[in-house]
């Protein structure tokens, strides 16, 4: 019974969104959600709509619902599909849970390669079990944080009472020891690449170390020219990072929600990519 009040929330989150915008209904809808529905039990799902259609996932079906539909962050979506072809490989820095890893993994076929970075353990864990419940074995899963040094650095885990999923885990560069604070394992990608396939497309989402990321992947960038797709936190990161870019001679588009694409000269960034009116209607930092 509680499987099926999952799954018909699931399919109905959106219009459960808009109630909790009303006065009086709001509170009323938040409360039987939470009555109904058990606080920490994720549920194995498939993906309705979009490029994610058919993939299964397991959530919190009060946090899953963008995810249930297929609408993540489509701009990234339409990224993915403009560039991605089969035979390529892609790095995805801040997998998470992997939704994008697992839409690239088919759009790159089993002849391309995916790596999923992902330094939370408990992250990883879920990461790895989405990859084999689909059975892409064209996925490798990475449990280092990606820095601007090979080394450990220390990582500051997500509140799990704010964010469920864990999606907001950092890499910090000094950090007072916490009970959220653990020292993991990091790669820079210059040091990666000498090991491992060097990536076609980069999608870099995370949280606020994007500049670190970037400081330790100059050689990759330089003479390998991948396209890159990244999430920036704030002003001045955004700035910093597009100055590493364009110091690199690529140009530089800011899709919405602080979307930074940056392509290279040359053959490799050739494809054309939707203009972010395409993408989004939302507006970005430029």
């Amino acid at each position: 019974m509680a499987g099926m009040l999952e799954r018909l929330y699931l399919r109905y989150s959106s219009r459960f969104a808009g109630l909790r915008q009303v006065p009086v209904l709001g509170g009323l809808a938040h409360r039987i959600s939470y009555s109904l529905l058990p606080p920490r039990r994720d549920l194995w799902f498939k993906v309705t709509q979009g490029l994610g259609e058919g993939l299964w996932l397991k959530l919190l079906p009060r946090t899953a619902g963008e995810y249930f539909h297929g609408r993540v962050e489509p701009g990234l979506q339409q990224v993915l599909v403009e560039y991605l072809r089969p035979g390529m490989v892609f790095y995805d820095l801040g997998a998470n849970l992997g939704f994008f890893s697992l839409i690239a993994a088919r759009l790159v076929a089993p002849q391309g390669r995916v790596y999923a970075f992902e330094a939370d353990p408990e992250a990883a864990r879920r990461l790895t079990e989405h990859v084999e419940r689909n059975d892409l074995r064209n996925v490798r899963v990475v449990e280092r944080v990606v820095w601007s040094s090979t080394g450990s650095v220390a990582f500051e885990r997500a509140d799990p009472s704010l964010t469920p999923d864990r999606g907001c885990g950092r890499a910090v560069a000094t950090q007072a020891p916490t009970e959220r604070t653990l020292t993991l394992p990091s790669t820079a990608l210059d040091d990666f690449v000498h090991t491992e396939p060097p990536p076609d497309l980069i999608k870099c989402d995370v949280e606020g170390a994007e500049v670190e990321v970037f400081r330790g992947a100059q050689r990759l960038l330089a003479d390998h020219r991948p396209l890159v797709e990244c999430e920036v936190h704030s002003d001045q990161n955004g700035t910093q990072v597009a100055e590493i870019f364009a110091g690199l001679d690529y140009s530089l588009q800011w899709l919405p929600h602080r979307h930074l694409l940056a392509t290279p000269p040359g053959p490799a960034g050739s494809r054309q990519i939707a203009p972010p009116s395409a993408l989004d209607s939302t507006r970005g930092l430029g």
